[in-house]
């Protein structure tokens, strides 16, 4: 009976992988004869494990149920799951929390003492609550399932300032910064790519049709356009300090960075807030002055030394 038990765990195992699996190979898998697949996999679906039977390859693969089954889950897949919970039950998706707290709290139930000793040391990890905007499941998995399936979406837009627009895109990807999620997209309109903020995002439905996908952006420029596109104000600073340490101190959405040479790099940054475009550079600890900017970031920024100039005590 354990060698059956094991041979079944093993057989599941293998069923979980996104793939098809022909009787042969599963039967090599598990050192078994075909018929006695056939047997394990009739025991799996006894115990309500959606197996189904793939057409013209005599294989199987384990589908979608009505019921959620007991998933098997590796040790290193049992602490990921875990840590991506905890994080979950403080995050910038709205209505979550307490779904994922209930889910982590089944999940420690089941853990073996090993494993639930190695996700108890997460209890000393203090995790701040999201500070970002939060963002509607339903937005969020509407938007996941265009970019997967290649479907148009059309949607309803906030600007920064407020302009509401309706906006027609191909939607690529998904972009979570830490403090927002992000929709990267070609803007048929525009006939260019543009990155939208989820919070800002009211989807209609119906999606479609199809189309093929583009080329994307880089990675990089997909910082960029969050960095400083998009806000009302930007600006470019020069940095009196090497491009890498000016790099490590800020979050690639937060502001670009470029070398000018071994001592010094440009900084650009945007932001709605001419205070919040300041202290981008102010805070970094390095020597800078403003290199490109609008004028109302010059007029604020000889009115906020003054102000700074006249907290001195006086002596």
């Amino acid at each position: 009976m354990l060698e059956t038990s094991a041979r079944l765990l093993k057989l599941l195992s293998l069923l979980q992988s996104p793939r098809e699996w022909s009787g042969a190979v599963l039967a090599d898998e598990l050192g078994v004869g075909v018929r006695t697949v056939r047997r394990d996999i009739d025991k799996l679906r006894s115990l309500g494990y959606p197996v189904e039977a793939v057409p013209g390859v005599a294989g199987y693969r384990l589908g979608a149920g009505a019921a959620l089954p007991p998933l098997l889950l590796d040790d290193e897949e049992a602490v990921a799951v875990a840590i991506g919970l905890r994080a979950a039950a403080t995050g910038n998706v709205t209505g979550i929390e307490e779904s994922s707290l209930r889910a982590l709290t089944k999940l420690e139930q089941v853990l073996p003492s090993r494993l639930r000793h190695r996700v108890d040391l997460l209890r000393v990890v203090a995790v701040t609550p999201a500070t970002g905007a939060t963002v509607d499941p339903a937005v969020l998995m509407t938007v996941a399932t265009v970019c997967r399936n290649h479907e148009r979406l059309r949607f309803d837009y906030l600007g920064h300032d407020g302009t509401a627009s309706v906006r027609t895109t191909e939607p690529h990807r998904l972009l979570h910064t830490g403090r927002r999620w992000y929709l990267i997209a070609w803007d048929l309109d525009r006939e260019d790519w543009r990155t939208f903020r989820l919070d800002r995002l009211t989807p209609r439905i119906p999606t479609g049709p199809r189309f093929q996908p583009r080329e994307a952006p880089d990675l990089d420029r997909t910082r960029e356009g969050i960095a400083s596109g998009g806000y009302r104000y930007q600006a470019t600073f020069h940095i009196q300090a090497p491009a890498e340490v000016v790099a490590d101190q800020l979050a690639g959405t937060v502001a670009t960075v470029e070398p000018i040479d071994d001592r010094t790099c440009q900084l650009r940054a945007g932001s709605n807030s001419l205070d919040e475009l300041l202290l981008y550079p102010a805070l970094l600890g390095h020597p800078f002055h403003l290199q490109a900017a609008p004028p109302e970031l010059e007029t604020h920024l000889k009115t906020l030394t003054t102000r700074l100039h006249q907290a001195l005590p006086t002596t």
